[in-house]
């Protein structure tokens, strides 16, 4: 039965619509996870074309295939180990000169190479002309071209796809590296192949190559080998530095020479987005509009949410209504109304905060202006001692620490993965959100939108004073230069945006029927117990509990049941809120909850202050501890973290509540 299935990798330089052309052929067809032994996001998705069924699966954004990061080993080893019948590289036709060193790479790795034209509208609005015919000649390759944007060539490109995949041809292209390195690329060649029981999943000219470019990773594969100590004899005859530089050149000679010919780029020297950038990256306006721009998204949050919120609060109230009062025993109403629903309800009122902030961050993402933000940050985030390329992980924290601390995997030098790692949890993800939009609505009014704007920058601030106190003490030395190539604004678009928000809220959701669920029942029956007891009153396992901490956190203005609440935010940051609704006694509704805060003589404007800043900062979630150790290999910097984070959280409340009460507040 002939085979109707295809793999196929996508991969390619960073912003090169890469995503964007992922999402035009999956479409909500999609699937994330992890790659195996590592935090490196997993993307895959399936299209049925032609009565074929096609995997497509989004390897990670490299310039090259070296072994300089994790993203790196992980794209190169998928191709070699896992084989796809077909690699598609996604190019900038608009940058096209430099996407080709990434192609040189490819082609030394054997597989079916495809080169994927895309953008190829800017290119050619700017007045470059690209030559298609010449293009597959020079690279031995098929070349489609599209605009993944408009959702143009994606059928010319499945129809390559399969193509290629009938014709079970092979293009193979190879560099000349000069004779010299030829000789000693042939001379390792053959020794590898001395080896009968070699891995025949790994080219021995890209095993040659990469030994002679001093590759750490290439010589653990081959470390076990009976003609190891040979290859190395060999490697440490050369000087691998000199013959890195000399591959490396040679590599860009070929694209030089062969670059000309495949195009004419236009005379124009500057570009709409160059022109743009004189605005939004000027050294005295960047900041500012950055920060105008962060504050616009959160207060168009808060007020776009509101009637969404509305409508859910009165639907779930219909509910709980509706189960409680057809439910006996009483105990189980009580699980049911007060615990389940109440708990669970409280958090998924906030649901559309999440929704609309997550594509809003989507929007700006996929405009280009995002890696605007890093660049504008560049010379504070060296001064505070911290990398360039930090502010897009803390950037990534607006949404989860989780990925953002895997993202931190991309970032070469150790200490500034490091640090980067301990003060992305400072940044304010979306769990937080919907502690601020409750008390910061109860006790603000219309300045919430503001204050809740204030949370994330109080949380980028201590994040930026902590990495300067961390590169002083205990993680000395200089960061790293940063170099990044910024993406051409472009119209975002609608489908990408949309399915970014709602990956990124649907994990919020299933967190409340999971953990948060887990959390409120556990909260709902320390709160029964024992029986006899009021309800959630001090008699209870959770008034016991909540005294036993109350005199650590009253300086900071708060009662045994926001001790409890932070006590269970440990778990999930959501659970802070779900707590004070089965705490309060609330029910579902926000708006109970609103009232009962406001009644409660201990909760104020000010110690609500407090609370938020706490929650902040104040130790992660238990799943972002954990990647934490995964990510730090180490007890002893995750532990660091966790009390380092509540050091801070207690210092920065009791700042903010003692401060306020002298100020007369």
């Amino acid at each position: 039965m002939e085979n109707r299935e295809i793999k196929i990798a996508l991969t390619g330089n960073p912003n090169v619509g890469k995503t964007t052309l992922f999402n035009a052929l999956t479409g909500s067809r999609q699937h994330v996870g992890n790659w195996p032994g590592v935090t490196v996001e997993k993307k895959s998705g399936n299209v049925s074309y032609r009565g074929y069924d096609i995997e497509v699966i989004d390897l990670p954004g490299t310039y090259s295939l070296t072994a300089y990061s994790i993203d790196e080993i992980v794209a190169r080893d998928f191709i070699i180990e896992e084989k796809p019948d077909i690699v598609l590289q996604v190019v900038d036709a608009s940058n096209l000169e430099r996407n080709l060193y990434l192609t040189t790479q490819l082609m030394e790795l054997g597989s079916e190479l495809l080169i994927v034209l895309n953008m190829c509208d800017i290119a050619e609005d700017r007045g470059d002309r690209l030559y298609i015919d010449k293009m597959e000649e020079l690279l031995a390759t098929p070349v489609i071209r599209t605009v993944a944007t408009q959702k143009k060539g994606i059928c010319d490109l499945l129809d390559k796809v399969i193509e290629q995949k009938e014709l079970e041809q092979h293009h193979g292209h190879e560099i000349g590296y000069g004779n010299e390195i030829e000789e000693k690329i042939l001379e390792i060649e053959k020794v590898l192949g001395e080896d009968e029981g070699r891995d025949k999943r790994y080219p021995l000219r890209w095993l040659s190559i990469r030994l002679l470019e001093g590759d750490s990773n290439v010589r653990e594969k081959i470390a076990s080998s009976p003609v190891y100590g040979n290859v190395i004899a060999i490697i440490e005859s050369i000087d691998k530095e000199e013959y890195e530089a000399e591959i490396a050149d040679k590599r860009y000679l070929a694209i030089n020479t062969i670059f000309p010919q495949m195009c004419t780029r236009a005379n124009e020297t500057l570009t709409k987005s160059d022109m743009v950038d004189r605005v939004l990256t000027n050294k005295y306006l960047g900041i500012p509009i950055f920060l105008a721009l962060m504050w616009g998204a959160f207060e168009l949050t808060f007020a776009f949410a509101t009637p969404f919120m509305d409508m859910i609060d009165i639907g779930m109230s219909w509910i709980a209504d509706q189960v409680s009062s057809g439910l006996r025993p009483e105990w189980l109403a009580s699980l049911v109304g007060d615990g389940i629903i109440g708990g669970v309800g409280a958090v998924l009122v906030f649901v559309p905060n999440i929704f609309v902030l997550f594509f809003l961050l989507s929007l700006l993402e996929g405009s280009g202006y995002l890696a605007r933000a890093a660049f504008i940050m560049d010379k504070v985030m060296y001064k505070i001692g911290m990398h360039g390329k930090s502010f897009i992980p803390m950037l990534m924290g607006f949404g989860c620490n989780v990925p953002a601390i895997m993202a931190a995997r991309s970032i070469e030098d150790e200490r500034d993965r490091l640090i980067t790692i301990l003060v992305v949890p400072f940044v304010s993800c979306g769990a937080r959100l919907p502690i601020y939009v409750l008390f910061a609505g109860t006790f603000f009014g219309r300045q919430a939108g503001t204050v809740i704007f204030a949370m994330y920058v109080l949380g980028i601030l201590i994040a930026i004073l902590s990495a300067k106190l961390l590169r002083e003490t205990v993680v000395r030395g200089k960061p790293a230069p940063f170099i990044m190539e910024l993406p051409p604004y472009r119209v975002p678009t609608l489908s990408t945006s949309l399915i970014h928000m709602w990956d990124n809220g649907f994990m919020y959701i299933k967190k409340a029927g999971s953990i948060i669920l887990v959390g409120v029942i556990v909260i709902w029956a320390l709160a029964s117990f024992p029986w006899g007891v009021e309800y959630g009153s001090e008699d209870s396992y959770v008034g016991s509990l909540g005294h036993a901490v109350e005199p650590l956190l009253e300086p900071l203005g708060f009662d045994w049941k926001i001790s409890v609440a932070l006590i269970f935010g440990l778990v999930a940051k959501e659970i802070v809120v779900a707590s004070m609704g089965v705490l309060y006694g609330s029910g579902d509704s926000s708006e109970a909850l609103s009232e009962r805060l406001m009644a409660d003589a201990g909760i104020n404007a000010l110690n609500s202050l407090s609370l938020m800043a706490f929650s902040l900062l104040y130790m992660p979630c238990v799943a972002t501890v954990g990647v934490i150790r995964k990510e730090t290999g180490s007890w002893k910097w995750t532990l660091f973290a966790i009390i380092y984070g509540i050091a801070v959280a207690w210092v920065t409340a009791f700042i903010i509540y003692q401060g306020g009460i002298l100020l007369g507040y």
